[in-house]
């Protein structure tokens, strides 16, 4: 019998309007709720989806990670009586049926997926392996890696950075409300200034809150650019790629 043919060919060369060959998109679960008070909202999904193809598109390996924040957030659990150890797991789960989610999205318009998960959870998704999330990536295959590092006291910005340097990425996409980092919440403040290009230590000494100190350090660590734009602003995510639209750059200044 003849061999099956590969379903899914190695990714084309990056497009030369494409910046980086292998980005990372970490996404807050509170972006797949849209208006509503709690869950997913179906064409949020499909929105930020199509966002994640025409990415794809450009020949740009991606992979994403995402938040839980729309189901449940450990540090919140405390106040249940939930220990934050165990609110941090319950916090994982619900980053899984986020990845699904989207998995299910990306997939339904073309772009082959994998989810791969911190916790073994073999029924739904693949266990995380570095070496195999590579290699999807080169096959052109979208990559979501769910449950967090897998540890309690990790949030799920550590868990993006973390990944993003694993796997090599050339720089992680930082998707808010807003078209960049502020002194200030732009919607609450509107004195608040913004910043075109920041260094990891401005944002680190100004306590900017654009990410958790641990990701923001080993982005540092590792060289790895973080850009800050609005997932809110359609085609955001293919204008940072190709260094269009409005962002904010986190990096190493000489």
């Amino acid at each position: 019998m003849a061999a099956e043919p590969a379903k899914y060919t190695v990714t084309s060369a990056v497009t030369p309007a494409a910046r980086f060959r292998r980005v990372l998109l970490k996404l807050s679960g509170e972006a797949l709720m849209g208006d509503q008070g709690y869950g997913l909202d179906p064409k949020i999904v499909q929105r930020l989806a199509a966002e994640v193809k025409s990415v794809h598109g450009l020949g740009v390996q991606v992979a994403l990670v995402i938040g839980g924040g729309n189901i449940f957030r450990g540090m919140a659990g405390e106040g249940a009586g939930i220990d934050r150890a165990t609110g941090d797991y319950m916090g994982m789960l619900a980053t899984i049926i986020n990845s699904l989610a989207m998995q299910s999205a990306l997939e339904h318009i073309g772009v082959p997926t994998r989810v791969q998960s911190a916790i073994s959870m073999q029924a739904v998704c693949e266990p995380y392996i570095r070496r195999r999330a590579i290699r999807h990536m080169e096959k052109g295959r979208v990559v979501i890696f769910a449950a967090g590092t897998g540890n309690p006291f990790f949030t799920t910005d550590t868990a993006a950075a973390l990944r993003a340097s694993e796997t090599e990425c050339q720089a992680l996409l930082k998707a808010t409300k807003v078209d960049g980092v502020y002194t200030a919440d732009p919607k609450k403040d509107k004195k608040a200034l913004r910043f075109d290009r920041l260094s990891y230590h401005d944002v680190l000494s100004k306590d900017l809150q654009v990410m958790d100190a641990a990701a923001v350090s080993l982005a540092r660590e590792n060289r790895i650019p973080i850009l800050v734009f609005s997932i809110h602003q359609p085609g955001s995510l293919a204008d940072a790629v190709t260094g269009k639209g409005r962002f904010t750059v986190i990096e190493e200044v000489p």
